[in-house]
């Protein structure tokens, strides 16, 4: 089965495993992928560089067929003001679960620089891109380095722009996604465009390949995109329950609860737009969190650890999309093959 530009990586199932910043993208997730013939990507986000670098050695230990996703900087400072007011409501969290929240917005780049240079004393075959667009300098010392460069884009006229900035191929992602959107606006919340619509859009502007994103949870919905022009479809939210993944005790619970109905895309964890299932923290700040990121993120990730480490669903981030209800618990290969079997 081709899938063009993955075939140089013995790539034959062209449904892959989507990077999940917060746990669960493990090693043995993305060397499971591997072995059913498939490609996952490791998360960089929220990893310290050399936290980085030892699951890097982990999995190449084990399989070449692999790639890794970064956070690009693409900050959205925070009003002070509004900071301030959104520290006010979330204090109770915070001292529900015994942890401070910082006083101050922390606004980094999540060692952007330091995780290139891993990766470029390191080389990997594929390095994907979201939230922002590498710069000049990192594209082409990657590209030097023989990775292949892929960008999250969420418009056509966002994959103009990572024409323009050199990457190799795009992600098109749906608002369907059960993620943080990779749209490079975060100030607004993008359309609710059905991912075929949006992969005939970015084709028609854009010529790279494209893997597509957001939604997809049965093999009708691959096989749809992979007829439309997508080289492949990357998935997600159908992994979560998978026994490779690091998904969290409280995700997993969330996952497997009573019906919680239609999933929220909120700013109220991180202060970037992201589909989430609806919990008690939703209800009490989607409507007035500001728009900033990272300061929000640095804001609640204390409450979010705490509510994690005592099992709470209520107060951590419930990353799910769209398709939640069709999520089962069986292993990595498992999901990939039955999704790639109307192609």
């Amino acid at each position: 089965m081709s899938t063009g530009f993955l075939d140089g990586l013995g790539v034959r199932l062209p449904v892959l495993a989507a990077p999940m910043a917060g746990g669960p993208s493990t090693p043995e997730f993305v060397v499971a992928a591997a072995r059913a013939g498939s490609l996952g990507f490791l998360a960089g986000g929220y990893k310290a560089p050399a936290l980085l670098g030892e699951q890097l050695a982990a999995v190449r230990s084990e399989t070449g067929t692999f790639g890794v996703n970064l956070f690009a900087p693409n900050p959205v400072p925070v009003d002070a003001a509004a900071y301030r007011r959104y520290r006010d409501a979330v204090r109770g969290d915070a001292e529900r679960f015994g942890v401070a929240v910082p006083a101050k917005p922390v606004e980094d780049d999540d060692h952007w620089r330091d995780k290139v240079d891993v990766l470029l004393e390191h080389p990997v075959p594929i390095v994907s891109f979201t939230f922002g667009l590498p710069d000049a300098g990192a594209v082409a010392a990657l590209h030097r380095a023989g990775s292949v460069l892929v960008q999250t884009v969420t418009s056509a006229d966002e994959a103009l722009r990572a024409v323009d900035a050199g990457v190799d191929a795009l992600v098109v992602q749906a608002s369907a996604a059960g993620c943080h959107s990779g749209t490079l606006t975060p100030q607004r919340i993008p359309p609710a465009t059905p991912l075929r619509e949006l992969l005939a859009e970015i084709n028609h502007a854009a010529g790279l390949p494209k893997i597509a994103a957001g939604g997809v949870v049965d093999p009708e919905d691959v096989a749809a995109m992979i007829a439309c022009c997508a080289r492949a479809v990357l998935v997600g939210t159908a992994l979560l329950l998978a026994p490779e993944a690091g998904t969290s005790t409280a995700h997993r619970r969330a996952l497997l609860g009573a019906d919680r109905g239609d999933t929220v895309v909120t700013r109220a964890f991180t202060g970037r737009p992201a589909r989430a299932l609806p919990n008690r923290f939703t209800a009490a700040h989607h409507d007035h969190a500001p728009s900033g990121y990272p300061a929000l993120h640095h804001l609640t990730s204390p409450v979010r650890r705490a509510a994690a480490a005592a099992d709470d669903p209520e107060h951590v981030n419930l990353w799910a999309g769209t398709g939640y209800r069709h999520v089962r618990e069986r292993p990595v290969a498992d999901t990939l093959t039955t999704l790639a079997s109307k192609l």
